[in-house]
């Protein structure tokens, strides 16, 4: 194994876990571009399937990056539990179908998919606008289906689903902080579901790369897991102190960029 692939990887995930907890949303925004690329070069994992490798290594790095997250959130008093039970049944749905979707189309077209995604979660980043007063959270059946919606769009791109869950319960009129950290509490079952069926659907592949379990890479798993760990801690308590507001739009500029090249390249 390359120490510099290694460290790139590391790195990723101190990125990785700083967006998670300081935006609520998923390092997977950044790590797939970045995982492809480095797939790329160094030559170790087929084309053919390297689009679901970096989407389903992504995908379990979300499951450290978020125990983190979470607790510090949580002793914040931050979390809405109560959105997450009414969320829990549609997120493990929707992340197990994305997954087995995932799985069945080609690579290229998984690419496109994922690229067209990041192009509109940076657009509702940097234009998204405020809600109306009055609007409130769904029942429990439109709470269902935005869960399934979630967890599909989670699995699909390798990320918690904070960017699309942090958009809706803002929309919802939730408060920003309780937003975020909300959101980084759902990604732990979407990302446990989305990665139990990433790993099962590709444990049949026959040309996956040495020391992967299923469409997981372990030594990219393992770098990114955990650095993400202890920066998504630092990036909750960030949180609380910088302006996250303009953080997102700066962010947003730099998901388009790579959405187009998804997209075009």
């Amino acid at each position: 194994m390359d120490l510099l692939a290694l460290g790139t990887y590391a790195l990723l995930g101190v990125f990785a876990g700083l967006m998670a907890g300081m935006l609520g949303i998923g390092g997977g925004l950044i790590i797939v571009p970045i995982l492809l690329w480095l797939f790329t070069l160094q030559g170790n994992v087929p084309a053919d399937i390297m689009m679901q490798v970096a989407v389903g290594t992504s995908l379990a790095t979300i499951i450290l990056t978020s125990i983190g997250s979470i607790w510090t959130h949580h002793l914040k008093g931050a979390v809405d539990w109560g959105i997450v039970r009414l969320m829990l049944f549609g997120l493990l749905i929707g992340s197990v179908a994305g997954s087995y979707f995932a799985h069945h189309i080609p690579s290229d077209v998984l690419k496109k998919i994922f690229g067209a995604l990041e192009v509109l979660i940076a657009l509702n980043m940097a234009f998204g606008r405020p809600p109306a007063a009055s609007r409130q959270l769904p029942g429990l059946p439109g709470m269902t289906f935005a869960g399934v919606s979630v967890g599909a769009i989670s699995s699909l791109m390798g990320m918690g689903g904070g960017a699309v869950s942090t958009p809706f319960f803002v929309w919802c009129n939730v408060a920003m902080h309780r937003a975020i950290a909300t959101s980084a509490a759902i990604g732990l079952p979407a990302a446990i579901a989305g990665t139990a069926a990433y790993i099962f659907t590709g444990l049949s592949i026959p040309n996956l790369p040495a020391m992967s379990l299923g469409y997981v890479y372990l030594p990219a798993w393992l770098s990114i897991g955990v650095m993400s760990i202890v920066f998504a801690v630092f990036g909750a308590k960030l949180t609380h102190i910088l302006p996250v507001a303009i953080l997102k739009k700066i962010f947003a500029v730099l998901l388009m960029i790579l959405g187009i090249k998804m997209l075009f390249f």
